[in-house]
């Protein structure tokens, strides 16, 4: 089946089977930041956006994107590596696996709510596992972030 979907502003056409994943379309084409972890929807390593909203591409079809915008992180570069010094200026990088799909929910947090509370940022993250924190460095590095967003 042939699909038509942009991946961070550049157009993708191609014919897929209708049970290849978002995530492998993707990879596909050479956009390796989006990781792939435990592929049951569990823990958002595989987070991109379409049209701007959080998506997990391990268990969203290929063929769901026709038509869509996706980002990656290569295509929010500027944004991820503000984000990114945040989290290393609070202690909140370690291995870095699941540093992608987290900045781009952290990030798709930011465009959607409006100086969220912290039990808001808690639900939005909902989902996205990491097995080096305790998170509360994460949780500080997204407060500060969204205050300097806010200013």
């Amino acid at each position: 089946m042939e699909i038509n979907l942009w991946i961070n502003g550049k157009e993708f056409k191609d014919d897929v089977l209708p049970d290849t994943v978002l995530i492998d379309f993707i990879r596909s084409k050479g956009f390796y930041s989006v990781k792939r972890g435990c592929e049951t929807s569990n823990c958002g390593l595989c987070t991109v956006l379409m049209d701007g909203k959080p998506i997990l591409s391990c268990s969203t079809l290929a063929l769901r994107g026709n038509g869509h915008d996706i980002t990656t992180i290569e295509g929010i570069e500027e944004e991820a590596l503000e984000f990114g010094g945040f989290m290393a200026d609070q202690g909140a990088e370690q291995c870095g696996f699941c540093s992608p799909g987290f900045i781009m929910t952290v990030i798709a947090m930011k465009n959607e709510l409006t100086n969220p509370s912290e039990e808001e940022i808690k639900n939005y993250l909902n989902g996205n596992l990491c097995r080096c924190t305790g998170y509360m460095g994460q949780l500080r590095a997204i407060k500060k972030y969204l205050e300097k967003g806010s200013k």
